[in-house]
């Protein structure tokens, strides 16, 4: 199959080092928990959207940026069962070079720029799957939509809205083999 995967929040934490540095820098404690939404500004009052935001586009930023637990393993697994991986993603052009080669190539060296597809409109690409934090990625597309769950997502009902809800990469690759049409060849056999 051709997994499209997206980046943050998926295959590497962005929320963890992005929430750390706002509060670093302004001498904040929100938590993970704290994020019930998609917008990063809500748990801090009294920051302008620049700041909150402005954070990411920070020389060194994505250095900090840790790979999700498994992220590196699962798609390698997936390669190696001859899926075809594309890492697709809404990167802002102005923190692509740094984020991919401190972040995407450091992690993730088995993957190259011909398996990159940036935009922000993920519908317009054409995959059997596609891995995503982001509810807005997944809806009205025509691939099977997995759902990573995030602390923006953790009250949506995926399940509902035709979405495989998963919590980790194990769990990706146990989705990932029920929905292959290998796999249904082999349990077939």
């Amino acid at each position: 199959m051709t997994i499209l995967v997206d980046m943050d929040d998926t295959i590497e934490q962005l929320l963890k080092a992005w929430i750390s540095r706002v509060n670093e820098k302004y001498g904040r404690s929100a938590t993970l928990d704290d994020i019930t939404g998609w917008d990063v500004q809500a748990p801090y009052p009294g920051l302008t959207r620049e700041q909150v935001y402005g954070v990411t586009g920070e020389p060194g930023f994505w250095k900090t940026v840790e790979p999700m637990p498994g992220a590196a393993e699962g798609l390698q697994h997936l390669i190696a069962e001859g899926h075809e991986i594309f890492i697709v993603t809404a990167t802002p052009y102005e923190h692509m070079l740094e984020k991919m080669s401190e972040l995407l190539f450091k992690y993730f060296p088995f993957l190259t720029w011909d398996q990159v597809i940036i935009t922000s409109r993920k519908q317009m690409v054409r995959g059997d799957v596609l891995i995503d934090d982001g509810i807005h990625n997944l809806e009205g597309g025509s691939y099977r939509k997995i759902l990573f769950t995030a602390p923006h997502n953790r009250f949506y009902d995926a399940e509902a809205n035709g979405m495989i809800r998963v919590h980790n990469w194990d769990e990706i690759i146990r989705a990932i083999d029920s929905i292959s049409p290998s796999q249904s060849k082999e349990e077939e056999s």
